[in-house]
Parts: structure tokens; sequence; C-alpha cells
């Protein structure tokens, strides 16, 4: 059983984008990264890393989903 969590988290690894910016840098940026999507200003040009991390890591999408509620709800 280990052997077959050892190989989805190889193939996990191998599917990531070498972009990725990863979770502390995402999270260092998430707020601008959300009012650039509420405004319309295409974050992904602006931060590629972080829109391949946001691609791959459920964690960090939930966190911006969040986010974007949070400020868009605030306006």
């Amino acid at each position: 059983m280990g052997e077959m969590s050892d190989w989805s988290r190889l193939e996990r690894f191998l599917q990531t984008d070498p972009r990725d910016a990863g979770c502390a840098e995402t999270f260092e940026v998430l707020d601008v990264y959300a009012e650039l999507m509420l405004g319309d200003a295409h974050p992904e040009l602006r931060f590629p890393g972080v829109a391949a991390h946001l691609r791959g890591c459920r964690p960090c999408a939930e966190d911006l989903e969040g986010l974007l509620v949070a400020v868009g709800s605030s306006s």
C-alpha cells in the first residue's frame, strides 16, 4: 500500500508545472492576485508562476476563492 502512495506522489511531482511559484510565494501575493481578478486585469500575465500554482494546488485555490468572496462582498 505504501508503494501506491509513493507512485501517486511521484506522478503529482512529475505533473507539476515548472513555473509553479509554490504555496509561500502564492500566499504573499494572493490578495493582489484576487484584486486583479476582480478588476479583469489578467493576473495570470503578471503572476504566471502563481497562476500555475493555483491550477495544481487545491488548498491555495480554495484560499483564493474565499478571498474573492470576501473582497467582492466588501465593495
